[in-house]
């Protein structure tokens, strides 16, 4: 399993910098997450390449989400991560995560089609409530309590529902994207 360079110094930085934050040991973050600590200290001199399986291990040891150990710590803040976490033998075979947020219960996965222009009208969810968003193909337009943002294929977005918001197609090409609804 490769994984690119500039995952690799994130993950490296990361892990060192949230065990740190935690006073933990190389040693108690790997009892903790049960990986080795020879494991810990490879990731932290960014000598060692992880399974993703194992990265959320460690992630979990660390008590984070897995998006913050791969993306940079400038970006902590913003929902939308969009890194190459995997990248196989072929440039086509990869995994990028392009969102995370943490979850109290619940998380629903929808795929959705609008032809053109067709519209959904939803209501305000309860608070706490969030859609991410990444769009397959074509482009889909999203008002979020009266301000638009338009999404082209490969676009992805994590915004709170706990308020109106509308999908919109406005293209002459059908839209298709995936929707994640985590309450």
């Amino acid at each position: 399993m490769s994984q690119p360079s500039q995952v690799l110094q994130h993950v490296s930085h990361n892990v060192r910098y949230f065990r740190d934050l935690k006073l933990l040991s190389q040693q108690q973050l790997a009892d903790l997450a049960g990986v080795s600590r020879r494991m810990i200290a490879g990731i932290e001199s960014g000598q060692d390449n992880i399974s993703l399986a194992k990265l959320s291990l460690i992630a979990s040891g660390l008590g984070v989400d897995f998006g913050k150990l791969v993306s940079p710590l400038s970006q902590q803040d913003q929902a939308v991560i969009n890194e190459l976490a995997w990248q196989g033998k072929s440039k086509e075979s990869f995994a990028k995560l392009m969102t995370s947020i943490p979850a109290k219960q619940v998380v629903e996965l929808w795929v959705w089609s609008l032809e053109p222009k067709e519209q959904y009208q939803a209501e305000p969810d309860p608070q706490g409530w969030h859609e991410m968003l990444y769009v397959i193909e074509g482009q889909l337009t999203l008002d979020v309590a009266g301000t638009s943002r338009v999404l082209q294929a490969g676009d992805s977005l994590v915004y709170s529902s706990a308020v109106k918001y509308c999908y919109q197609n406005l293209s002459d090409q059908t839209v298709k994207f995936i929707r994640n609804v985590v309450y």
